[in-house]
């Protein structure tokens, strides 16, 4: 019993893997990378001037950091672990680059980012869709992002309709950046090696940026991708669906005739987006790489309105669909463009998704 229980013990301490004498946490997701030739590629692909302020998050102990510093004119490393953030500074005490390397310590979702004009990353990937999307919502907006995240989720930003992955977030990714894929990383290239394997994605942001109401596009997209592989017709034919959209239109009629506001001076009115979806993956805009993204709804849940149940917002609706010849096709078909175009329609009719 006593060689089980040591044995037990030294399994457990061989297990933490160490580099400069610091533990990394998987819990944390804390994966640093150990492939040089990996590293280099990074760096390579990334683009970097030697005039450029770069952008790096979660540097761990160094390993990047120090080849960013090599490209560029000055790196901003921002950590959340106060026992990296040491390491990360012992390491660069000293040297050259000690000057042109500002670390912040604290949580990347909640700072307040400096102007950069690259990032380049290997993130946690729990922290990996709000962390996209502050990044493109960032002003004023950085020339391009080189990040490493979880294939799957990677496979989903790069995706184009008719593809198997295509899904919200592809679509909403892709109207504020151009996103490709670099690079393949099997997972033994992590000290610790994580239970999946990476990608290497490359985004870029629009220029000028789109002039789409976020709130206003993701209320729309979110209808859109609320049944998997159902037509755009059958989708704006359910009840929850129609009723919310009437609930809006009305509270916008009623407030541009009283007091005449104008739909862009507003943000008043049903808020779809928080009542169509109320799970986890909505409300994080696909936080779990493994959902699909839809808010899936069974065939049998007598949702849909009957042939008898005919209103004159649903006519309404409807017309719009048919108008642009929609009504038979399918939001994992369609292109950035046919979306914007749609959201045009909708909107000429008076009707509004926030």
């Amino acid at each position: 019993m006593a060689g089980g229980k040591m044995k037990k013990e030294k399994s457990k301490h061989t297990s933490a893997p160490y580099q400069g004498g610091v533990t990394f946490h998987k819990s944390k997701g804390q994966h640093i990378l150990k492939n040089p030739l990996l590293v280099d590629s990074i760096v390579q692909k990334a683009g970097i001037k030697s005039t450029d302020v770069i952008l790096e998050i979660g540097p761990g102990t160094g390993n990047l950091t120090k080849k960013l510093l090599e490209a560029g004119k000055m790196v901003i490393a921002v950590e959340l672990d106060s026992r990296m953030v040491l390491e990360l500074e012992r390491r660069f005490q000293g040297t050259p680059y000690s000057t042109r390397l500002k670390v912040i310590q604290g949580d990347v979702l909640r700072t307040d980012l400096p102007y950069f004009d690259i990032c380049v990353a290997n993130i946690p990937y729990q922290i990996s869709s709000p962390l996209t999307f502050k990044l493109l919502y960032h002003q004023p907006a950085f020339r391009c992002a080189v990040i490493m995240f979880q294939k799957e989720f990677a496979m989903r930003l790069v995706a184009q309709p008719g593809d198997k992955l295509y899904c919200r977030l592809s679509v909403n990714t892709q109207l504020h950046a151009r996103v490709s894929h670099l690079l393949k990383v099997g997972k033994n290239n992590f000290r610790p090696p994580p239970k999946v394997d990476s990608s290497v994605v490359r985004i870029e942001p629009r220029k000028p940026r789109p002039q789409v109401n976020a709130k206003e596009w993701d209320g729309f997209i979110r209808i859109c991708f609320i049944r998997k592989n159902k037509t755009l017709g059958s989708i704006f034919r359910l009840k929850h669906v129609l009723s919310y959209l009437e609930k809006n239109y009305k509270t916008l009629q009623a407030l541009q005739s009283s007091q005449n506001t104008s739909w862009g001076n507003t943000d008043t009115g049903m808020d779809i987006i928080s009542s169509l979806g109320d799970s986890k993956e909505d409300q994080n805009m696909e936080m779990d790489v493994g959902s699909d993204n839809e808010i899936e709804v069974e065939d049998g849940d007598d949702d849909e309105d009957t042939e008898g149940e005919v209103s004159e917002f649903k006519v309404k609706v409807l017309d719009v669909l048919k108008e642009g010849q929609f009504e038979e096709k399918r939001a994992s078909k369609l292109t950035q463009q046919e979306f914007l175009y749609l959201l045009s329609l909708f909107n000429k009719a008076g009707i509004h998704f926030s």
